[in-house]
């Protein structure tokens, strides 16, 4: 199983200093964390991408490409690729160069993203955003297969014997999940293809991504690509500790009551009962984070939020020696305790590569 942050690169002002850190600032101190995931043993580091203020990161693979230069294991992920109004061809270009300048260290989840803006800025209809995520996607899909491409749509101009350059590392494309919070529709995507789902899990309760990850296990299993039990999920969660519960409680109260995204609404304490988030001790969150399989079973990466709400990069830094040290080795035990032997590990580029190479063996007159 793997381990590891993510992070929305959001710019917001630190609510107990009331100072702004500027935009080449956050850029450096998201690098800087993703070179501090590394060093305590986490396995993934994933971008958001945005095009708006108060967000820096709108070109993920820029960033991606200068912390691989930096780094030797960590995979190099995105929280949200924008395949709605991103041109697929773009993706498939980009993100292979990157499988390349990294070493095959790179995934995507793949999404429409949560800023209705966008849509315009790059000549879209946001009333489209499902049917563009599925027919750009579709290409996506041919471009990183087929090397000459003939291809017609409704939302791009054709493309007529097109070859995208660089071609896949190994001939291998980089794993994609489907990301979503609502939308059945990206679920029934994901299992189509046989890829992962990631649902962010951090703003709704239980029940709500419980409803979406079992629509995608079951529609997994449907189309052909094994069993419920092992289809590719993945989970977004919300931490921040201290040795002690009260500390953590005192120190992120004033961060959660002024974030944009969560402050001015329900209670530190109640939207630490509703949802993901934990704020506390080492041992609650491993505590709160093991629940996670009784809901949705077993599954293959956990990404953690560490670094938003103006939380100051020290402070982020700290969380990530507590989470490498104190957390994650013991998630990585218990979650691998009992964990059935037909459920695979999170999909890797050697691990592609090796399906790849050794494919399932055709059925034969003998065994029908």
């Amino acid at each position: 199983m793997q381990f590891g942050i993510f992070t929305v690169g959001d710019v917001t002002p630190d609510p107990t200093t009331g100072r702004t850190p500027t935009e080449g600032e956050r850029i450096k101190a998201m690098t800087a964390i993703a070179l501090k995931a590394e060093e305590v043993g986490l396995d993934v580091f994933a971008t958001g991408e945005h095009h708006n203020p108060p967000f820096v990161p709108s070109s993920p693979t820029t960033m991606l490409g200068w912390i691989a230069a930096r780094t030797e294991r960590l995979v190099l992920s995105t929280a949200t690729t924008l395949i709605t109004t991103n041109d697929p061809v773009k993706i498939a270009e980009d993100y292979a160069m990157l499988q390349h300048l990294s070493g095959g260290r790179v995934d995507l989840v793949m999404g429409r993203g949560n800023t209705g803006p966008v849509y315009p800025w790059f000549g879209k209809d946001i009333r489209d955003g499902i049917r563009l995520a599925v027919e750009n996607y579709a290409l996506l899909h041919r471009l990183w297969r087929e090397d000459v491409v003939d291809w017609e749509g409704k939302y791009r101009t054709p493309l007529h014997g097109f070859t995208s350059t660089p071609r896949p590392l190994d001939g291998v494309p980089p794993f994609v999940w489907h990301g979503s919070i609502r939308s059945p529709e990206i679920a029934e995507q994901a299992a189509y293809y046989g890829d992962g789902f990631f649902a962010n899990n951090i703003f709704w309760p239980k029940e709500h991504y419980q409803k979406l990850i079992g629509l995608y296990r079951r529609r997994f299993a449907h189309y052909g690509h094994g069993s419920e039990e092992q289809a590719i999920v993945g989970l977004g969660g919300q931490v921040f500790m201290r040795e002690r519960s009260q500390d953590a409680v005192r120190e992120f109260r004033p961060y959660f009551d002024n974030a944009p995204v969560y402050g001015h609404g329900p209670s530190l304490e109640e939207f630490t009962r509703d949802t993901p988030l934990t704020v506390g001790s080492p041992d609650q969150v491993i505590e709160k984070t093991l629940k996670f399989r009784d809901y949705f079973g077993d599954y293959q990466r956990q990404l953690f939020l560490m670094d938003h709400a103006g939380l100051p990069l020290k402070t982020v830094l700290e969380q990530l020696d507590l989470l490498g040290e104190k957390v994650v080795p013991v998630l990585r035990e218990e979650f691998a305790r009992n964990r059935p032997a037909n459920v695979p590990d999170a999909p890797t580029h050697a691990s592609l590569l090796a399906a790849a190479s050794n494919p399932p063996a055709s059925p034969t007159a003998s065994d029908s």
